[in-house]
């Protein structure tokens, strides 16, 4: 009965708000979130709009909408001058970050958010060691062994090198793809809405800021706003 009534009150709201102007997301009975762009109701099936193209669920299985989160994108910090990160495997970090032109605390917050400075760390779906590097991402990256800590964090930071420069030093869309995939962040045209990568993104940019010196500049506050929403791991 209790069903009934939710269902019933929900379908009240899809008549009432056919097409929203705004991004959001349809959550469905099995849990999966769809990011939709608009939604109708047609018969006892429900039409979500999305990027590409529209997908029709049983009204049935439409549990809610949920408004989008909304992002502000993050611009990959300057690499200030002199920098000497205090985080365990410093001297790794420091040389990985020189080589390839981050920010050292960067780094630091991405390892503690994958790893949280454990050498050994193995995910659920086998992302190895300090980096959390996935093993055909190690071969990418051309890390022979993942678990040596100097590898793992130079490969790590070339992974995330790539991913600056193809989402153009917007670190939000770096840091999705690093958790989620560059092919997640293309599809979605944004932050995929995953809640571990949604979660992962504000881990390592509230680390960040935290660590950043109190007379520059707040991370994002020169970067557009973006509106949209892997794991790789």
């Amino acid at each position: 009965m209790r069903l009934t009534v939710r269902i019933a009150a929900f379908m009240a709201l899809v008549c009432a708000m056919a097409l929203p102007a705004h991004a959001e997301y349809a959550v469905l009975v099995s849990g999966t979130r769809l990011h939709i762009n608009g939604f109708e109701r047609v018969g006892d099936r429900v039409l979500l709009h999305m990027q590409g193209g529209i997908v029709s669920v049983a009204a049935e299985e439409l549990l809610r909408i949920e408004p989008e989160e909304v992002f502000q994108p993050v611009m990959a910090p300057i690499v200030p001058e002199g920098d000497s990160p205090t985080a365990p495997y410093s001297e790794f970090i420091k040389a990985a970050a020189a080589k390839y032109s981050l920010d050292p605390k960067l780094l630091e917050c991405v390892m503690a958010a994958e790893s949280n400075f454990n050498p050994r760390a193995i995910s659920s779906k086998n992302a190895l060691g300090l980096m959390q590097l996935l093993p055909e991402t190690a071969q990418r990256m051309a890390v022979k062994n993942p678990f040596d800590p100097a590898q793992n964090i130079e490969g790590g930071a070339r992974y995330l090198r790539l991913m600056l420069d193809r989402f153009s030093g917007n670190l939000t869309l770096a840091l999705a793809a690093y958790n989620a995939g560059p092919d997640k962040v293309t599809l979605y045209g944004g932050v995929p809405p995953f809640r571990q990568t949604i979660d992962y993104i504000r881990r390592v940019t509230q680390r960040l800021a935290k660590s950043a010196p109190a007379n520059s500049l707040p991370l994002g506050s020169s970067a557009p706003q973006h509106n949209s929403k892997t794991s790789q791991r």
